[in-house]
């Protein structure tokens, strides 16, 4: 869950819909005091703040976040009209870890939302039955043998692996693994899974196909 806190409700709306055409689930706040009565811990990856909020302000919000174990390693990035060099260096300095100033790019927004998803990702083996995957290496085994995969390939596989179990929307799949923002052709998804699924072989067999939403990897023990 990718959790938004903006007391702007047209940036509120606009940043929802920027997730949603790129396949991210997303909550929306007005108020840290919202945020913090909703915001599940195990389940947020990504915080996007504002920091002039009404009441308690963002970078108190932020200070909140990094000093309770629980949260101390959620990804921020905060989004604020506060635009000078000290402003960044400021935020930047209490544990934020990016900053954007407004007025931004949509694109340019989702694309730093993905370079921080990517960054905190764990980077643990990923394992499915004899398919292995190495994210730190960028290798992935099948019964001890190494498989050639392309880049996109593996970000495909790596990202389905860890959602095993989950199925995710071919959209999500365009916007993590080929940048794209919605409105693509998803045909470009559907040639990548056949290729990995006759790269793998019977371990491709994993990889199901989710009529009418898109794909999902097999959670196996």
């Amino acid at each position: 869950m990718i959790y938004v806190v903006e007391d702007d409700k047209s940036i509120r709306e606009l940043v929802a819909y920027a997730m949603d055409s790129a396949g991210y689930e997303a909550e929306t706040f007005g108020t840290a005091r919202s945020f913090f009565a909703a915001m599940n811990p195990s389940a947020a990856r990504l915080v996007i703040l504002d920091i002039m909020l009404p009441g308690e302000d963002g970078l108190t919000v932020l200070s909140r976040l990094r000093s309770a174990p629980e949260t101390a390693q959620i990804p921020v990035i905060i989004m604020s009209a506060l635009g000078t060099e000290r402003d960044k260096v400021h935020g930047l300095d209490l544990g934020a870890d990016d900053y954007i100033a407004k007025p931004f790019g949509i694109k340019e927004f989702l694309a730093r939302v993905r370079a921080q998803l990517r960054r905190h990702e764990p980077k643990a083996l990923l394992t499915s039955g004899r398919l292995r995957l190495h994210p730190a290496g960028r290798k992935v085994e099948v019964g001890g043998q190494e498989i050639s995969l392309t880049a996109k390939e593996f970000e495909l596989l790596e990202y389905l692996m860890r959602r095993a179990g989950v199925a995710v929307r071919r959209e999500e799949l365009l916007g993590v693994v080929w940048g794209y923002s919605g409105g693509e052709e998803t045909r470009t998804v559907d040639v990548h899974i056949r290729s990995l699924r006759s790269k793998l072989g019977a371990s491709g067999n994993a990889i199901e196909t989710v009529r009418g939403v898109g794909y999902r990897m097999e959670k196996q023990l």
